[in-house]
Order: C-alpha cells, then structure tokens, then sequence
C-alpha cells in the first residue's frame, strides 16, 4: 500500500497547530495527529477539530512550506 504526506490543521481551544504526517489512510492520518498532540503538549488537549489540508503521495522530494 503507497504511503501519503498529510498536511492536517488541529483546532484547539487556544491555539492551532500545523502537522505533517506520513500514513497509508486518512482514518491512520487523523488517529496518528491526535498521538502526535498528545505527547508534544503537557496532558492531553481538547482538540476542536483536525481538518485535512492537503494529501500528497510521499515520493522522493515531496513536502510542505509551512508558513507561520
């Protein structure tokens, strides 16, 4: 099964976050996001929503500009 780079936005009460994720699903994508903000805030946060940006094969040299 190929693999994605997914660009995923997470909502949360006082902040946003960007996050870049390599899977096989958008279902693994979205579980995978949650993991990820679990373990880099201290406690788990309340997530409004993830909202899938953009999806894109991970081939050689594919990736994201992030602006901030």
């Amino acid at each position: 099964m190929p693999l994605y780079l997914y660009k995923l936005e997470a909502q949360m009460p006082d902040r946003q976050a960007v996050l870049v994720i390599l899977a096989e699903t958008d279902l693994e994508a979205m579980e995978e996001a949650e993991v990820h903000l679990s373990k880099h805030f201290i406690g788990a946060p309340e997530i409004k929503e993830i909202v899938l940006i953009e999806k894109r094969r991970a081939n050689k040299g594919a990736g994201y500009v992030i602006e901030t």
